[in-house]
């Protein structure tokens, strides 16, 4: 089970949060502005089409204005943010019905695991290994799609899911292990190489 490290607030979160004392309303709008635009991003790299996103995002804040402890201090309000976000995006990608030919131009003699993601989520492929991905376990989803989808760095992983760098090793790993097992399944090029 990971420790987590102790809480050490976002500056901006922290005057959004000191805000909401004197004004609740002007917190949220606050809140809004500093958020919708990343957000937004976020939740396009993941379903792939703006309305979608803005959708999610629009949703997103009206959790946010329901969740009770969105302003408290030792609330970790952007991550959770991230999390709703990601969450509502997997769903979306999930329900989804298309399953067709995922990896059809991937070529089978690449080498690496590594190079071969890197392929598939900036090639024509994305879409459908999007809703591969989202077979996958939350964690596993969340890491990969951090990782090789908005191409953040270890350090960068660990700050928005609020989790220690080897556990963002770990998880990346197995999330890769898994992937590879889920790909097999499907008979797709990507397992024959690996």
């Amino acid at each position: 089970m990971d420790t987590a490290a102790p809480f050490v607030p976002n500056p901006v979160e922290a005057e959004i949060k000191a805000l909401a004392r004197v004004s609740v309303t002007r917190a949220r709008q606050l809140l809004f502005a500093r958020y919708r635009d990343r957000l937004e991003y976020h939740a396009f790299n993941i379903v792939r089409d703006s309305a979608e996103a803005g959708d999610v995002v629009q949703e997103v804040f009206i959790k946010a204005m329901r969740e009770s402890r969105i302003f408290d201090e030792e609330f970790r309000t952007q991550a959770w943010l991230y999390r709703v976000t990601r969450n509502l995006c997997f769903n979306i990608v999930r329900d989804r019905r298309r399953r067709g030919a995922i990896l059809a131009g991937m070529p089978r003699d690449a080498s690496r695991f590594e190079d071969q993601l890197d392929a598939v989520f900036s090639g024509e492929a994305q879409a459908e290994m999007t809703e591969l991905v989202a077979l996958l376990s939350d964690d596993h989803r969340a890491i990969l799609m951090l990782r090789y989808y908005e191409d953040l760095s270890y350090n960068e992983i660990a700050a928005r899911l609020d989790i220690k760098m080897g556990t963002v090793m770990s998880r990346l790993s197995r999330a890769r292990d898994r992937l590879e097992e889920v790909l097999g399944l499907t008979g797709s090029p990507l397992a024959v190489a690996s």
